[in-house]
């Protein structure tokens, strides 16, 4: 087989707000745009392209033989719910949780996400059911360790799982087998790594997608810590892990 038959190809498994967007343009700079999923021949709405594992099963029959570089917010093991002999080199960023959380929510009402506002309190965005379920509640872990066979039901990470210790097992697993993983806070690093083990030009730092930080009270601070949980824990365990890979 040669490299023309089966050219290298990337998926980032892109948690929200955690700097995939940034990632994602930035890799611009090695990819072109028919090698990129999504792009804009996948559907009119981007957030069906990013979201739904069948959308990107169907883009795939359509047009995989193209596609180098994969992003989305879809868990790790969506890949192998595609038709390819070529092996990806798969990664991801994770971001401190509550951090990440409070991003997720400015990010809502700053854009005006399902019906909020900038002016919505931020408390108030969170405790809506389908976003806090679906989308803020242990999100990396979901992620990380939604199997092909969960899928189905929320047509990727939008699946409901059981939070428990094995949860987090499989998303340590997962975590410790990507090929490699970064840290938001040191994206830069991350970025670097890209260009000395695959070659992949990153262009200049940038920020993309970002919002402005806002006050927020210590006890809405320990509810998001004491809700995600697994996530809390499964930072610290890849905080652990990134240090030992880069000492």
């Amino acid at each position: 087989m040669t490299e023309r038959e089966h050219p290298q190809r990337f998926f980032v498994a892109h948690m929200q707000k955690t700097a995939g967007t940034t990632l994602r343009d930035r890799l611009h700079a090695s990819f072109t745009e028919d090698q990129i999923y999504p792009n804009a021949t996948d559907g009119p709405d981007p957030r069906i392209a990013v979201i739904s594992v069948k959308h990107l099963q169907e883009r795939w029959r359509a047009r995989g033989d193209d596609i180098r570089l994969l992003t989305g917010h879809f868990p790790v093991r969506t890949i192998e719910l595609l038709d390819t002999d070529a092996p990806f080199v798969t990664m991801t960023v994770l971001r401190d949780p509550v951090e990440r959380t409070l991003s997720f929510l400015r990010h809502q009402g700053q854009r005006n996400q399902r019906g909020a506002t900038a002016d919505t309190p931020l408390i108030e965005i969170y405790e809506d059911p389908f976003r806090f379920g679906a989308m803020i509640q242990n999100h990396m872990t979901r992620m990380l360790s939604l199997t092909p066979e969960e899928m189905g039901p929320g047509d990727g990470v939008l699946t409901s799982v059981p939070y428990d210790a094995e949860r987090l097992a499989m998303a340590k697993e997962a975590l410790a087998a990507l090929d490699l993983f970064g840290l938001q806070h040191r994206l830069e690093e991350f970025c670097a790594e890209l260009g000395t083990r695959y070659g992949l030009d990153t262009g200049e730092p940038t920020r993309s997608n970002t919002t402005e930080p806002t006050e927020v009270g210590p006890a809405f601070l320990d509810r998001i810590a004491e809700d995600n949980a697994l996530d809390v824990e499964l930072f610290e365990y890849a905080c652990q892990l990134y240090e030992e890979r880069h000492p």
